[in-house]
Formats: C-alpha cells, sequence, structure tokens
C-alpha cells in the first residue's frame, strides 16, 4: 500500500504541483521518498489522502508552511490526529471566484433570487450580490466593473474575458441556502482553518479572497444543511420564498458524485419549478443543448437550464461567451 502512496506523491511532485505551489512540490516529493510517512498515510482510506487533502489537515492542525523537515517531524508527532481527520474530511474547494464565471448566466434571470447551491461548502458561492466583480480583456484592460449598492466588495472577482462581452448585471439575491454533506460554518475557527488550507502556498490572491469571503458569510450566515442533495433538495427548496425566482446551483460538485445518483439528481433539479446553472467538465454531462464536443471544448462548459451559455476556467479564471455554439465550436 505504501507503494501507491509513493506513485501518487509522485505524481502531484511532477505533474500537479509545479507552476502552482513550490511548497508543495516539496512536501510531496519528501513523502515519495520516506517509508515512514507513507507508512502514516497509508493508514488513511485510499479516497482520503490526496496530497492536497493530506496537506491542508495537517495545516488545519496547526503545522506552519516550513520546509519538508519541519512537517514530517510535525507528521510523526500527530499521526494518529492526522490520520482520523484525513479519514473523516473531503476536499471542499468553496472558490468564489466561479461566480465570475457563473454571472453572465445569472444576469439573465429575472430577480428577485432565491439561489440554493448544491455542495455548498461554507456557502461561499452563495454571495454574488456582495461581491465585485471586474472582468478585463486579453491585454489586462478592464472591460467591466460591478460593484454591490453599497460599494465595492472586499472580495473582487477578476477574470478574463474572450470575446463577446454579454450584459451583465448584479443580481437581486433574498435568499440563499445550500446542501453540503458536511456543511462548514464559516464563523468556527476549525472550518475557517480547513478551507483555507485547502488554497495552496502560493496562491496568495486566492488566499485573500477567500479569507475575506469568509468575512462576509460570517456576518450573514446562508442557510445550510447537511445531507445528500437527493434527499434533502425537495424540503430546502419549498423554504424559498415563493414571490422570488428560484435558482439551484451546482459548480463543481458533480463531478463528485458516480454517474447513477447524478443522472438521478440532475433529474429531479430540471423537473423543479426553478433554474440551474452549472459548470462542468463538457464530458460529465449529456444534457448540454446543443451537444458539445468535449474533445475540442476548452475547459468546463457554463449552462443555464442545460443550454450552453459558456467555456469556462474550472475555477472562474477566465471565460468565454459561446452561446448557441455547436460542437467543436471555437
Amino acid at each position: 500500500m505504501t507503494d501507491a502512496v509513493q506513485q501518487r506523491y509522485t505524481r502531484f511532485a511532477v505533474e500537479e504541483a509545479p507552476g502552482r505551489s513550490v511548497l508543495y512540490a516539496e512536501w510531496a516529493t519528501g513523502v515519495a521518498a520516506d517509508a515512514a510517512v507513507r507508512d502514516i498515510l497509508s493508514r488513511i482510506p485510499e479516497t482520503r489522502r490526496q496530497p492536497p487533502l493530506v496537506f491542508a489537515v495537517t495545516r488545519m492542525l496547526g503545522v506552519g508552511l516550513g520546509d519538508y523537515a519541519e512537517w514530517r517531524a510535525f507528521v510523526l508527532a500527530h499521526a494518529d490526529e492526522v490520520v482520523a481527520e484525513c479519514t473523516a474530511r473531503r476536499l471542499q474547494t468553496n472558490e468564489p471566484l466561479r461566480l465570475a464565471a457563473m454571472l453572465p448566466a445569472l444576469s439573465e434571470i429575472d430577480g428577485p433570487v432565491a439561489l440554493l447551491e448544491i455542495g455548498a461548502s461554507a456557502g461561499l458561492c452563495l454571495f454574488p450580490d456582495r461581491y465585485s466583480y471586474r472582468f478585463a480583456g486579453g491585454d489586462g484592460r478592464v472591460r467591466a466593473a460591478l460593484d454591490p449598492d453599497d460599494g465595492p466588495s472586499a472580495v473582487v472577482l477578476e477574470s478574463t474575458v474572450d470575446g463577446e462581452l454579454p450584459p451583465l448585471r448584479m443580481p437581486e439575491v433574498v435568499w440563499r441556502a445550500g446542501i453540503d454533506l458536511a456543511p462548514l460554518d464559516a464563523r468556527d475557527a476549525r472550518d475557517r482553518a480547513w478551507l483555507q488550507g485547502l488554497v495552496w502556498p502560493g496562491e496568495r490572491g486566492r488566499e485573500q479572497r477567500v479569507a475575506a469571503a469568509l468575512d462576509i458569510a460570517a456576518a450573514d450566515p446562508p442557510l445550510l444543511v447537511a445531507g445528500d442533495a437527493a434527499e434533502r433538495l425537495d424540503d430546502l427548496a419549498s423554504q424559498a420564498p415563493p414571490d422570488a425566482t428560484l435558482v439551484i446551483t451546482t459548480p463543481g460538485v458533480l463531478v463528485h458524485i458516480p454517474r447513477e445518483p447524478r443522472t438521478a439528481l440532475v433529474d429531479r433539479i430540471r423537473s423543479l419549478p426553478a433554474r440551474w446553472i452549472t459548470i462542468d467538465p463538457p464530458a460529465l454531462l449529456h444534457v448540454w443543448s446543443p451537444p458539445v464536443d468535449a474533445d475540442h471544448w476548452p475547459g468546463f462548459v457554463v449552462a443555464l437550464d442545460g443550454r450552453v451559455r459558456a467555456a469556462a476556467d474550472p475555477l472562474g479564471r477566465w471565460w468565454e461567451w459561446r452561446p448557441g455554439a455547436g460542437p467543436g465550436a471555437s
């Protein structure tokens, strides 16, 4: 089993961390060559020992951003706690920047809006009306800027837009709620540390963005319920204000659900009197209209009620408006 750990951490160090986090590349390289640490990590279930998850757990537990020797000493000294926390937790990327790619679709929906997110984590993607947006062209010049009614936000979502810029507007959100297998509370110090630990060292802008978004969520916590979306969706949707348009969002969560329950969940969402916005890998779903050629589609698909609206970076760093794009359109 330690061989599997070695292979996984070697791959991460060589293929995934470079260009994104020098420190994580160093830690992963160290694990791959360290039998004692691999023995500890092999005690963690295979689905819970991904390098970003293990590294985030150790940071939540108090390890500093020092060299591998420091990290190794911490893991050896807190082995049981590391194993227990990794076993209990899962990756919960809560990136508000995804809203930059979803805003064009949200702008098509008349308000007021009741927002319900599946896979909400701490609910940071439930505040599109509380963040500022800056959309730039390839030359870096700002093409559009939007701010909340009360002025610029501490959270500024900066995204690059290629090609056409569709009409954009700030949504009027009157109700916000989410479902998650293990919701996080933005007011809880340990949950905050966990989410901030999921940001890789070196992603400075992202670290600041998540911290500021946590402050916004903590000041006005959304309604978050624990459980399986298939079991909780109908009840939670029924609590939305009847005079608001219910908008269900699934930003990046469907990829983590096995095919059969994923298909059933999508069918259930589409049967409700609601709008649906998602951002997903092009090959993940078969509801795209028009169909998408996954082999030639850049990034993820942003869709409204299954209708293709844009191609986008999975975390919202860039997007390209593509309504009506056919298979393989560029």
